[in-house]
């Protein structure tokens, strides 16, 4: 089977960010709002097309997009063009993805809760859904998925979790498309998480550090088949961190670097099943983790490289 590595949205190796931004307060006292505003925006799609170029330089395949490409572009008291006005902005980077076959996919923050109780947090959470759909479509990125939390336990998990049902079955089917579950660390575990999947025939990617820190009842090899069949066809993705560190206070929250013990753990537990997988690294190093945990790799495993970032085992 095919393991793809993957980081999350800024390199390490590249002083640049494609997540350059500003709050509604200082745009309000800026003099010449939309001029800046349009300064960060270019400033952000560029250093978003070198990424992508040095992506490509470093046989990197698998990327997550940052969702502060567009600052306040889903604020309620702005209104301005995103798309059309850097068409050619998309479009360079879009021909790069394509033709070197990048995954990119993203993930909304912790303001994305489509269960929530209150009404304009939910409307908020559709233009959310709505900003990232339009940005990975003006990217040319085919296969768009954005990954949610279930969200909300505000009344119990299983009111919530009707909420979420509810609201989702009020999106239109160009949003239902794109949304990929995820299990979380403190509330909806493994198995919370790919029932409700299963529910709405959507997929889910797996969190192992979430499901470390939150356990199902059982094992996750018990739930590890029906998660790679909730993808059909498509290749699974899965997010792999470690903790910062094993006291109580800190487990949860995420490491600089990947503990290569553990991870080839779980690729001894994943193997039996023989199915390609892309693994995003969620680490603080960003493509350092990746790089480190290669380096790793080749020393400790008889995995066969194919190139910096691909390996069989």
């Amino acid at each position: 089977m095919k393991i793809r590595l993957g980081y999350v949205s800024i390199s390490k190796a590249l002083n640049i960010t494609p997540s350059s931004t500003i709050t509604y307060t200082n745009y309000k006292k800026c003099t010449n709002k939309m001029e800046k505003l349009d300064s960060i925006i270019k400033s952000n799609l560029e250093n978003l097309k070198e990424i992508i170029i040095y992506n490509i330089k470093n046989n990197i395949h698998f990327y997550r997009l940052t969702s502060k490409l567009i600052p306040l572009a889903t604020h309620k008291e702005i209104n301005f063009e995103y798309i059309n006005k850097y068409k050619k902005y998309y479009d360079n980077i879009s021909t790069l993805i394509n033709k070197y076959n990048i995954r990119v996919d993203t993930h909304p923050d912790q303001f994305c809760v489509l269960n929530s109780t209150n009404k304009e947090v939910v409307e908020n959470s559709i233009k959310i859904l709505d900003y990232h759909y339009n940005i990975l479509k003006a990217l040319g990125v085919k296969d768009i998925i954005v990954i949610l939390h279930i969200g909300s336990s505000v009344l119990g998990k299983k009111n919530s979790i009707s909420r979420f049902i509810n609201n989702f079955n009020k999106l239109p089917n160009h949003l239902k498309n794109i949304i990929v579950l995820e299990n979380d660390d403190k509330v909806y575990n493994v198995d919370d998480t790919i029932s409700l999947a299963n529910k709405l025939n959507i997929p889910m990617v797996l969190d192992y550090h979430h499901h470390n820190c939150n356990k199902s009842s059982n094992s996750i090899d018990y739930y590890l088949n029906d998660i790679i069949k909730s993808w059909g066809n498509k290749v699974p993705k899965i997010h792999f961190s470690s903790p910062k560190n094993n006291t109580k206070k800190d487990f949860r929250s995420h490491h600089d670097y990947i503990d290569s013990d553990e991870f080839i753990k779980f690729m001894n537990i994943i193997k039996k099943y023989n199915v390609d997988m892309d693994i995003m690294l969620e680490a603080k190093a960003k493509d350092d983790a990746l790089f480190r945990l290669v380096r790793e790799l080749k020393y400790k495993t008889n995995y066969k490289f194919v190139d910096e970032t691909t390996f069989y085992i």
